[in-house]
């Protein structure tokens, strides 16, 4: 039997942080193979939204649906900071029934460091770690929070170009990023176009 299509849909999404309400009648629908940037300034509600649509929080108002296995990558990597990068990223392989570990180790530049304890690796590379569990997973829906930051411009090129892979496989991705992303027919938007006036807020 078929697998369903892959989809990601909010509708009239609305989420606060403590009392304050970040942003309100959101709304979008992503099919197989599209992507989506949200871009915005810190602090706007951009991961806000992607812990919503993960499940990870609830929504003041509206509602997500997703078909499809979910892959998040957020900052924290889940790497177990004692045990050398290839043990770690062994662990998470396993799980989830990676079977091209050794070739998703050497496409994010990770071969060189699988001996070195993930506590000792750099901003960039712990980035290029939690990517590849992100690989690993072969989810066809992907959520990425700030995958960019810490990472040189060749590491960020190779972002862009999982990306138009992942989605001109099938898969869906949506990224929230300040920076900016080479994947041809992208949608964007802003957080912040979904900012409450002033008297929303106060209510």
């Amino acid at each position: 039997m078929q697998a369903p299509s892959p989809s990601l849909i909010a509708e009239n999404l609305a989420c606060r942080r403590g009392e304050r309400l970040l942003f309100r009648r959101l709304s979008f629908r992503l099919e197989a193979g599209a992507a989506c940037h949200v871009t915005g300034a810190n602090g706007a509600g951009k991961t806000t939204l992607i812990r919503a649509l993960a499940g990870l929080t609830t929504p003041y108002a509206g509602s997500v649906r997703r078909e499809g296995a979910l892959a998040l990558l957020d900052e924290r990597t889940g790497l177990d900071p004692d045990l050398p990068l290839g043990r770690a990223l062994a662990f998470w392989f396993a799980l989830d029934g990676a079977d091209e570990a050794e070739a998703i180790m050497a496409r994010m530049r990770l071969d060189t460091l699988a001996e070195v304890p993930v506590r000792y690796l750099s901003t960039g590379q712990k980035k290029r770690a939690a990517l590849a569990r992100v690989l690993g997973q072969a989810a066809p829906v992907w959520l990425l929070d700030e995958p960019l930051s810490g990472l040189d411009t060749a590491s960020q090129g190779l972002v862009s170009a999982l990306l138009r892979e992942h989605c001109g496989n099938g898969g869906i991705a949506l990224i929230a990023s300040h920076q900016p992303l080479d994947v041809p027919g992208m949608k964007t938007f802003a957080i912040e176009d979904f900012a409450p006036a002033a008297q929303e807020e106060e209510a």
